[in-house]
């Protein structure tokens, strides 16, 4: 029964769908051998992904982001009483 549930699920899915489960099948195999805590960055290297330079640009981002904010919030003047 599941075999054919699947089979129905696999004709049926569009190709998004797809990579995304070989992506998550491939991260769970790999956690599976033994050491967890690496699973995400074993996974990384089996597919070639560049770990390193995707977080420095992520670093960057969010430190462009916060910059940006706090430019762009206004210093507020206090005004007093005659």
């Amino acid at each position: 029964m599941l075999d054919k549930l699947f089979a129905a699920f696999l004709r049926r899915t569009d190709e998004g769908t797809l990579s995304r489960l070989l992506v998550e099948v491939s991260v769970v195999l790999a956690s599976g051998r033994g050491n967890g805590t690496n699973a995400l960055r074993d996974a990384a290297a089996v597919h070639k992904v560049d770990t390193d330079t995707i977080a420095l640009e992520v670093t960057q981002e969010f430190a462009a982001k916060a910059k940006a904010k706090n430019e762009a919030r206004p210093v507020a003047k206090v005004k007093k009483a005659a």
